[in-house]
């Protein structure tokens, strides 16, 4: 459905670390690296996911409402992302688990990057 996403970042220096660690135990790597970008995505695949300093060259900011929501493999591999996302300088906004008000299978978590930006790792299967 989607071609790409991009979230704005202020500091990439601290930005590329944290997204380095939380997208490797889902199976993304960083493909592209430009001075005011850097893109992930598969090995093997294009950049989708886009960390960048705004074109506009105002001040990167939250949206209110906006969560990025990425999916993962399995149970493990969430775990394994907000784990490396919190020591890479994530915060933390809901640790691993079941959220059934979801589906009865939706184990996911919460972090924010070192932007502010909410991030969300999830699996929908069954254990």
């Amino acid at each position: 459905m989607f071609s790409h996403v991009t979230i704005g970042s202020n500091n990439l220096d601290a930005a590329k670390p944290f997204y380095d660690a939380l997208l490797a135990p889902l199976g993304l790597v960083r493909r592209m690296d430009y001075p005011n970008a850097c893109g992930y995505g598969p090995t093997g695949g294009r950049p989708q996911l886009w960390i960048l300093n705004p074109l506009d060259k105002n001040t990167a900011t939250v949206g209110n409402g906006i969560t990025i929501g990425l999916e993962a493999a399995d149970r493990p591999a969430v775990d394994a992302a907000y784990k490396s996302a919190l020591a890479a300088g994530g915060r933390d906004e809901g640790a691993p688990g079941i959220r059934a008000h979801y589906h009865p299978n939706y184990y996911g978590s919460y972090l924010r990057d070192p932007d502010g930006n909410k991030i969300c790792v999830v699996c929908h299967r069954r254990a």
